[in-house]
């Protein structure tokens, strides 16, 4: 039967366990004191076993104290980081706990970051990836999102707000350039939707709107028609006047 030859307070407080002689764990002083241990106790296995569990889950504890004093996590998110470091069970206790103290909400959170998201010019798309990302449920993610583009509903739509911002901030030179198609691609790539992205690069043309198929389709009927007979060797943009 293992005999519990030291017991040591380490800088951090803790009571380092030595058992014939050799270091096994700490326990938090609190978990320490309701043991009772004392130098010389004999242990059985399985006591020094729960011992060692009890240790894990107050340290998985701490340290979602330590995450959380950083900055808010969803539940989700908070026990893959802890899970990274302790065993399920130690972590699973930690998150539980966390949120009985009332440390975790995932529909604050999902609302908070959401909001967050949309500051930083990011999509629908995107902000509903990073939220389930996050360990935050579908239909959380979806109702933050929801909730967030109805408090806009009065005013313009903030996805195509931030489209628009993006394009005179990142892709200006090249619509100058007359490189629509790279521009939209980019948008899309970034979660915009079609619609969206349509509105935004219209908004950049002068006359303030998208050409239409049969637009082109008039201008190339004409092209092939005897009336542009004494047109030749011209470069004609059908293009609302972005490229001159």
């Amino acid at each position: 039967m293992p005999q519990l030859t030291q017991i040591k307070e380490t800088k951090k407080g803790r009571m380092a366990l030595f058992f014939d002689g050799e270091f096994a764990f700490s326990l938090d002083a609190d978990t320490f004191a309701k043991a009772d241990l004392h130098e010389e106790d004999l242990l059985e296995e399985w006591q020094i076993e729960d011992l060692r569990k009890q240790s894990d889950t107050r340290r998985a504890l701490d340290k979602a104290m330590d995450y959380l004093s950083l900055r808010d996590h969803a539940a989700g998110e908070l026990y893959q980081k802890l899970c990274r470091k302790f065993d399920e069970h130690s972590a699973a206790y930690a998150v539980a706990r966390a949120g009985e103290l009332g440390l975790l909400n995932d529909a604050d959170f999902a609302r908070r970051r959401a909001a967050e998201l949309l500051r930083k010019r990011k999509s629908r798309r995107e902000i509903l990836l990073d939220l389930t990302a996050k360990g935050i449920d579908r239909d959380t993610a979806a109702e933050a999102v929801e909730a967030l583009y109805a408090e806009a509903d009065d005013g313009e739509d903030p996805e195509l707000a931030n489209a628009r911002a993006l394009v005179e901030r990142h892709y200006a030179a090249k619509l100058a350039a007359g490189k629509r198609d790279q521009v939209a691609a980019a948008l899309a790539r970034r979660g915009f939707s079609h619609s969206v992205i349509r509105a935004a690069l219209a908004e950049e043309t002068p006359v303030e709107r998208l050409g239409e198929p049969d637009e082109i389709a008039r201008t190339m009927v004409f092209l092939a028609d005897e009336a542009s007979g004494y047109i030749t060797g011209q470069v004609l943009g059908v293009n609302g006047g972005l490229v001159i």
